[in-house]
């Protein structure tokens, strides 16, 4: 190993171990990883088993670095997603698979194309939205353009800017990226040289399944190819994210500390426009390094020498000017913009780091005290024993937040009903250890899905026997939910009890659920008092941690109605296609003690109204997520105006409407703004010019007319 500073190379192993220990602490353990890669794992197992192949219905996959059991700061989130009717073919001898009158079927047409790159081909009519207006001739034939068909799907995405192959939504608090792409079944012929180059890693069975798995076409040509417009990129997304997870945790965190590096040493004093590399080229790069055998053995002690391996990789690439795509060689990552004086500018910068060795590692913010704490302490002994670096508080915190992103999006009841089918198949099949938890919270959201949407159901119909029978089901699912689930699914039980006008009952269960959630141990977005939760429930079964001190969000379907009185925010929501309200738990539980009370003790109402207002007003993120802000200053004005302090209902409206939104409700905030705004007499104005940069509403008397401007 060369070019290290004579410093580091005394004790290369010793800083490695320090290393392993600071990178475990960013990314992550190997236990901490397999939670966020396993309940990403039977999120998706979940959604394939609920959208059969010949449907029509959009199917979505994680992708990109959360995939992959990342969770860095900054990180995009990215989704693909596709249609599940259409189906990319490499031979028209594939049809025979597919029974056309329900598949649509396209040609891959790679004659033309740069390494990479295709044309597809649509062989059979097809009525899915996007893709017959997509659609140019070229020879006599359809040629789906792959620049048309992400404008229309991107123009079809709200909030969203074209970035790259992807509609970017910007939340706010994090990016999301969603690539729309078609899906493959077969593995290309251009990437069959990968198969013969994979001897010693990855092992057979990863290789199968990567290949039985095929590949994706998302939505950008190649720049420099003869059809710019109509090219699609093949996309080996699925097959990454798999090679990822066949990595032992030291090669993976040898990928994150490339990742790092990357963000923090060459990119950060560079604009947009001057980053040439990317986290893909990290990843080609590892991937390389691995299967080249560049390092005989990936292990703690090694972390910084497989670094330099694959930064050696990675500046002979640069020097070379070409960048190798790790399943079709003959495709150059560099090809478009390293190259001339940008490729000499990036050369030169990555050999100054070349030259300084490892030192360079020192410029990374993340890092650097890692390394200096093991220069400093060459006699410190660094366990890499990952046992003792975390505790089993910390994994209950990863896995109970991982776990609560998993739950049912649908108001049907035919197919919630499937659902449970496919709920009670998973529990008789081989789950893994950190699958079992998600499993139980989508079974939770699935039951309280079933009895809003059965109450709901049997309203219409009008029969009192059916209506009884009906409520006693609801009662008996959502009191199986509650004991199934965490703390906050007591809630449930108020909100149907309030739903169906029994606010004592309702009340009760408050008073029950504000008990258990005033426990010092309490677990609830992260946050949790560690050693009270150790000796209050350290030991026992994670559904036991659950029932007893663990509270999670409010999410309801926006499909369903639980809360009269959030209908237009749910309806704002489903306009902008997003399927969930969250709520945060301690919000909703003074917002149903308040509409309870206002009809049995009105200062008693009076009361949780002030509690909720303390609550929203001065909370400093520990109760009210700053992702939450948007709704929870929504629900304290909803309640002030049914108060009839429409004041106070107006500025809580606009302080609503002020912050970024990641639940798309500012349709119904500025119904309701509008609304008060008629009732006390004003005229609203925005203005854009505001010293933070968010439109500002402001109130002006009748006689100043000014018009709204159009978005509103």
């Amino acid at each position: 190993m060369d070019s290290f500073c004579p410093t580091m190379c005394e004790g290369i192993q010793h800083i490695s171990g320090s290393m392993f220990v600071g990178l475990c602490e960013i990314i992550g353990t190997s236990q901490q990883v397999a939670i966020r890669r396993e309940t990403d794992d039977i999120s998706e197992m979940l959604e394939r088993r609920l959208t059969p192949k010949c449907s029509s219905v959009d199917f979505k996959m994680t992708s990109g670095s959360r995939r992959e059991g990342f969770r860095l700061k900054g990180s995009d989130f990215d989704l693909m997603q596709w249609s599940n009717n259409i189906r990319v073919i490499m031979d028209t001898s594939q049809s025979e698979y597919y029974n056309t009158a329900i598949t649509t079927l396209i040609l891959s047409d790679s004659s033309e194309s740069p390494p990479g790159f295709t044309l597809l081909l649509l062989l059979t009519p097809t009525t899915k939205r996007f893709v017959t207006p997509a659609c140019v001739q070229m020879n006599d034939k359809l040629y789906i353009s792959s620049f048309k068909y992400r404008q229309l799907n991107c123009s079809a995405l709200p909030y969203s800017t074209a970035h790259g192959p992807c509609g970017t939504i910007s939340t706010g608090f994090i990016d999301v990226d969603i690539a729309c792409c078609f899906v493959c079944d077969f593995w290309p012929l251009s990437a069959s040289s990968w198969i013969n180059r994979c001897h010693s890693w990855p092992a057979p069975e990863v290789v199968d399944d990567i290949i039985r798995n095929g590949c994706h076409f998302v939505a950008i040509g190649h720049p420099l190819g003869p059809h710019e417009h109509e090219e699609w990129r093949m996309s080996f997304s699925q097959a990454e994210y798999k090679l990822v997870y066949s990595m032992n945790h030291s090669q993976f965190l040898t990928y994150g500390l490339l990742k790092l590096f990357l963000n923090e040493v060459i990119n950060p004093k560079l604009d947009d426009t001057n980053k040439l590399l990317c986290s893909y080229h990290m990843k080609t790069t590892i991937f390389w390094a691995i299967q080249q055998n560049t390092l005989p053995q990936w292990c703690p002690q090694n972390i910084l020498a497989g670094f330099w391996v694959c930064f050696k990789l990675l500046l002979k690439w640069v020097f070379e000017g070409y960048c190798p795509n790790f399943f079709i060689p003959q495709n150059n990552l560099f090809l478009t913009k390293v190259h001339g004086s940008a490729q000499n500018r990036l050369f030169l910068q990555l050999h100054e780091l070349y030259k300084k060795g490892l030192a360079c590692l020192l410029q990374s913010s993340s890092i650097r005290s890692y390394i200096i704490d093991a220069l400093y302490n060459p006699r410190l002994s660094i366990c890499t024993d990952e046992s003792i670096m975390r505790r089993e508080v910390d994994y209950d915190v990863e896995l109970f937040d991982q776990s609560s992103k998993v739950g049912a999006t649908t108001g049907d009841l035919f197919c919630l009903s499937k659902v449970m089918h496919i709920i009670e198949q998973l529990i008789n099949s081989p789950l893994t250890h950190y699958q079992v938890v998600p499993l139980q919270n989508f079974t939770v959201s699935n039951l309280q899905c079933i009895a809003f949407v059965l109450h709901t159901m049997c309203i219409y119909t009008g029969f009192n026997k059916q209506m009884y029978i009906a409520d006693r089901i609801s009662c008996q699912m959502l009191k199986l939910a509650a004991k199934l689930g965490c703390v906050s699914d007591m809630l449930y039980i108020a909100m149907y009890y309030y739903k169906t006008f029994r606010y004592r009952e309702a009340l009760s269960v408050i008073e029950m659920t504000k008990v258990k959630l005033a426990q010092p141990y309490l677990m609830y977005d992260g946050h949790v008092d560690r050693e009270r939760y150790t000796e209050a429930v350290g030991g026992q079964t994670w559904s036991s941690k659950m029932r007893q001190a663990v509270a999670q969000d409010i999410r309801l379907d926006n499909n369903i109605c639980y809360i009269s009185e959030l209908i237009p925010e749910q309806q704002s929501g489903l306009q902008n296609r997003m399927h969930k309200l969250h709520i945060p738990v301690f919000v909703l539980l003074h917002f149903l003690e308040f509409l309870c009370y206002r009809h049995i003790d009105t200062t008693l109402s009076q009361a949780a109204l002030d509690e909720l207002q303390v609550l929203v007003h001065h909370d400093q993120g520990l109760y009210v997520p700053e992702y939450y802000r948007d709704i929870s200053w929504e629900i304290l004005g909803i309640c002030q105006q049914i108060t009839g302090d429409l004041h106070a209902a107006l500025n809580s409206y606009k302080k609503s409407l002020a912050r970024d939104s990641c639940q798309r409700i500012q349709t119904a905030t500025w119904d309701k703004i509008q609304y008060i705004a008629d009732v006390l007499g004003y005229n609203i104005q925005i203005n854009t010019t505001s010293n933070d940069g968010n439109r500002e509403v402001l109130f002006v008397p009748r006689s100043e007319l000014l018009a709204v401007p159009e978005g509103f």
